[in-house]
């Protein structure tokens, strides 16, 4: 099975659209909640709604990716998020917004099942350039969704924002059921016995060390996004929010300038690219830190974090689908459990310290996040059975027996 740069591109695509759903809202929450009554205490539920469909998805949708063919798999959740999307567009009241919210939120998990679909059909060489062809969509939905939302709302309302995602979900439904090629397996496990491996993983310490990474990975890069319109709305700067949003871009530059991390994973250099990224990641908030009275320090930083973030997520998955080649879906699934949980903690405690310690206070809690996940992968290195670029097998064993049946153009 052949993965074109065409396949590779729509793949990105439909991570991009998937995680915008996600995070669309978050620009024009007080837009949303003028239109619907929602007093400002009641907005949080509008973002945590599909946080909590995402992280049900997580646990019990993606793992069904080992079992079953992920080309359909990809296109009905996809469908099924136009589905939330589009009540969502349609809802009058709060709690029709927030059960299409969730909906769509259950779906997007879509994200993983397809970075799980890249990594198994693409070859072991050429693995970690297609994650991180990939995965660079995942950023660019987070950051450029932000952008995009706030220019929809304001020349037509927030609700295009969701008839807009409606539309882009069902073109791309359309589009793998076309394009991409049948995924054709046959496999004795059981959605029981699928589960059941998923809960072993967290026993493997390849798997747990890399998901604490991306816990810490995560928590700072959420410290940041979510903590940063606060300085630059304030004394000296006072930016509206659709400045602030330009601030994004940056991020997808250093979000995409990671792109070749995926090559020197394909090298055997996944875990040197950890350890730097990290490092990295550590040394940005000395820049980010800086927001209350340098914003060319902050653009550094902000460049250097995404670009930091995006290396290590790459390298963490390229590993991670290479040692589980047996149930990459359930591996990818509860990878990004971490993620989605580090993600939260960074989101909501960066708020509260800002409160109490400003935004210096912030950044030593971004750079804490950080060096905490880069000491992870220092006692994992000492535990490292094998030389880097050599090949680490699970200590345990899989309860699945997955076949891959050939298809027309398959290798």
């Amino acid at each position: 099975m052949s993965l074109t740069f065409g396949r590779r591109a729509l793949l990105a695509v439909i991570c991009s659209v998937a995680v915008a759903t996600i995070y669309a809202a978050q620009p024009v929450l007080a837009q949303i909640g003028r239109d619907l009554g929602v007093p400002d205490a009641g907005l949080g539920w509008i973002v945590a709604a599909g946080q909590v469909g995402y992280l049900i998805g997580l646990a019990f949708l993606v793992p069904l990716g080992d079992m079953l063919d992920r080309r359909g798999l990809i296109a009905s959740h996809l469908l099924l998020a136009a589905v939330g999307m589009a009540l969502a567009a349609a809802a009058t009241q709060l709690w029709l917004l927030l059960v299409g919210l969730a909906l769509t939120g259950l779906f997007a998990v879509v994200v993983q099942t397809t970075v799980a679909f890249a990594a198994d059909v693409a070859t072991p060489s050429d693995r970690g350039r297609t994650l991180g062809i990939v995965t660079s969509g995942v950023i660019i939905g987070i950051l450029g969704s932000r952008v995009l939302a706030g220019s929809l709302a304001a020349v037509w309302g927030w609700r295009s924002i969701y008839v807009a995602l409606a539309a882009l979900l069902i073109a791309l439904t359309l589009l793998v059921l076309k394009l991409l090629p049948a995924d054709n397996r046959s496999t004795d496990a059981t959605y029981g016995h699928v589960l059941v491996s998923l809960g072993r993983l967290f026993r493997e310490p390849v798997f747990l060390s890399r998901g604490l990474i991306a816990f810490f990975l995560f928590a700072s890069f959420g410290t940041l996004w979510s903590g940063l319109a606060l300085p630059l709305a304030a004394e000296p700067w006072h930016l509206s929010s659709a400045e602030i949003g330009l601030f994004g871009i940056a991020g997808l530059a250093g979000a995409l300038g990671a792109a070749r991390a995926g090559r020197w994973a394909d090298g055997g250099r996944a875990n040197l690219v950890t350890g730097v990224g990290l490092a990295l990641l550590a040394a940005s908030w000395l820049a980010s830190g800086q927001a209350t009275w340098s914003l060319w320090l902050v653009v550094v930083g902000v460049v250097v974090l995404d670009l930091a973030v995006q290396a290590v997520h790459v390298s963490n998955q390229h590993l991670l689908t290479s040692v589980y080649s047996h149930q990459t879906s359930s591996a990818i699934g509860g990878y990004m459990l971490f993620y989605s949980i580090g993600s939260a903690l960074g989101a909501t405690a960066t708020t509260t310290v800002y409160s109490a310690a400003g935004w210096t206070g912030s950044a030593i809690l971004g750079a804490a996040f950080a060096l905490c996940g880069l000491s992870v992968w220092a006692v994992s290195q000492r535990m490292r059975p094998k030389r880097d670029g050599e090949t680490v097998r699970p200590t345990g064993h899989s309860v699945l027996s997955t076949h891959r049946a050939p298809t027309a153009g398959s290798r």
